[in-house]
């Protein structure tokens, strides 16, 4: 695939559904449509102007509680759109957005190292290359991206975003929390909290949505039976419905012929007797009129 076809497929998949823009500081709703957050609290503004406690997912309409703080910040951000975010930021030479993760000069970064995970300056990629430990790794100039390495980056793990932890990915997940912490976090703020491998509850949060889903396709089919049965239903009921309204025409058509007839037949009758009364009245006049004397 074209590199510029594969970021064309990208925006499209980042587009918020309410504002249908690439989607800004990306917010989960539970039933995992994402949105914007300001589109998000827009939306719960628009309901609170007319009463309303909640509001709908404009994706699929589920409803959800309007929070008390009358913004949904608070729901988890869409680790994959910021992602796909960021890497739509590098299309176009619009590097700008993305810094080096090497030095502490905030650098823009001109290339990646997939090897190492850090988006690197020039200076840092010139040093990069000098080193022997590092001169044989696999580094992609911004400017020279193709599908694949855009794929890789798309996947490329998710850094820790709290303060002196950014170097650090997130490894676990906090059960306690629900949120991906990563091994600092371990320590500093999530110590007696139960976790787990991020890819352990990864699988675990995978296997009950394939349960959810196979229980909605379940209801599907039984809803889909249901539906067929009654259209069938209806369908017949048409049918015997316009079977009755054709033999009801038929038995009007057929009782109109038939006064139609006894009306020809009964005029017919009305012609002969009037016929019959002419030649009476004309034979009794020419009777009359010959024994009449002169």
């Amino acid at each position: 695939m074209d590199v510029q076809q594969l970021f064309k497929i990208l925006k499209k998949e980042a587009e918020c559904p309410l504002c249908i823009e690439t989607v800004k500081n990306p917010k989960t709703l539970p039933c995992l449509h994402s949105f914007c957050l300001e589109c998000l609290d827009r939306h719960a503004n628009f309901a609170r102007r007319q009463l309303k406690a909640t509001i709908k997912c404009p994706v699929c309409q589920t409803s959800f509680q309007i929070p008390e703080t009358y913004t949904f910040e608070n729901l988890p951000s869409s680790f994959h759109l910021n992602r796909l975010v960021d890497v739509l930021a590098l299309e176009d030479g619009r590097v700008q957005s993305q810094r080096c993760n090497s030095c502490d000069e905030n650098n823009t970064a001109t290339c990646y190292c997939f090897v190492c995970q850090n988006f690197l300056c020039a200076s840092c990629f010139e040093a990069h290359q000098r080193l022997k430990a590092t001169r044989g790794h696999r580094n992609v100039l911004m400017n020279k991206l193709q599908a694949q390495d855009v794929q890789e980056l798309i996947h490329r793990p998710v850094m820790c975003s709290q303060q002196y932890h950014e170097d650090q990915h997130l490894e676990f997940y906090c059960e306690d929390c629900k949120v991906l912490i990563c091994h600092k976090c371990t320590v500093v703020s999530h110590d007696r909290h139960s976790k787990t491998d991020t890819q352990k509850a990864a699988q675990e949060q995978k296997m009950q949505m394939a349960d959810a889903v196979a229980k909605v396709k379940a209801e599907i089919v039984r809803y889909e039976n249901e539906i067929k049965k009654q259209t069938d239903l209806r369908n017949r009921n048409r049918i015997e419905i316009l079977n009755e309204e054709k033999k009801m025409t038929d038995t009007v058509e057929k009782l109109i012929r038939d006064l139609r007839e006894h009306e020809r037949k009964m005029k017919d009758k009305f012609r002969e007797i009037m016929k019959r009364n002419k030649n009476i009245t004309q034979r009794d006049w020419k009777t009359s009129s010959w024994s009449s004397p002169n």
